[in-house]
């Protein structure tokens, strides 16, 4: 009877522990999920970031591999080492965080997403970011200009620009990985929409889901 009494009160404490977002540094995070939105293209996307309560929030940052956020993003104490060119599932942080049915984004998934949205600078609820229009349905998704994380302390382009890794490597620099980047000063026929990144820096994560 005790025993079952203890089980039970370990169940609860974990039950709340999810719910509650339990964030100490060196374990996983666990958040609210996305809800996905049908942009009428080959997968849906998540309605917030990996971490994230809502979707404004700018969530988690994690360096490309990695499915754990830290304190410091460097070169140093990345510890993905690994070449693959597509994320394997352990190594995704949107399938890690937020279970089987998400993942991140490839580079080709991305492209898409430019090229098949309309894209629009504004404000949600006092968070500066693009609401991105399907052409097909109407419907949309807000990307907040989360910045991105690189050093010790180094914080860049909170409010002004948004890094969004995809899962896929970059074919020239196996020490970086394709990402989508935008900026409030850019349109998006620029090259900065198409980029690549240190993957030992912190980006923000956009899941997509083929269900």
């Amino acid at each position: 009877m005790k025993k079952s009494i203890i089980s039970k009160i370990s169940i609860i404490s974990v039950v709340v522990c999810v719910f509650l977002s339990c964030e100490r540094d060196g374990e996983i995070v666990f958040s609210p999920a996305g809800v996905p939105v049908d942009l009428g293209l080959s997968v849906k996307w998540a309605s917030c970031n990996v971490g994230a309560n809502s979707p404004e929030d700018y969530g988690d940052y994690f360096a490309w591999g990695e499915v754990i956020p830290k304190k410091r993003y460097s070169a140093a104490n990345n510890s993905y080492k690994y070449n693959p060119k597509i994320l394997p599932p352990h190594a995704d942080a949107a399938t890690v965080n937020w279970g089987g049915a998400w993942r991140m984004p490839t580079d080709v998934e991305m492209v898409e997403l430019r090229n098949n949205c309309t894209w629009t600078w504004t404000t949600e609820n006092g968070v500066n970011g693009y609401k991105v229009t399907s052409k097909t349905n109407g419907n949309s998704i807000f990307l907040p200009a989360a910045g991105l994380k690189a050093g010790n302390d180094f914080f860049d382009g909170g409010g002004l620009n948004g890094c969004y890794w995809s899962s896929s490597l970059d074919d020239e620099e196996v020490v970086e990985a394709r990402c989508l980047s935008f900026s409030s000063e850019y349109d998006k026929r620029d090259d900065c929409w198409d980029n690549w990144n240190d993957r030992s820096y912190g980006l923000s994560i956009r899941p997509v889901s083929e269900y």
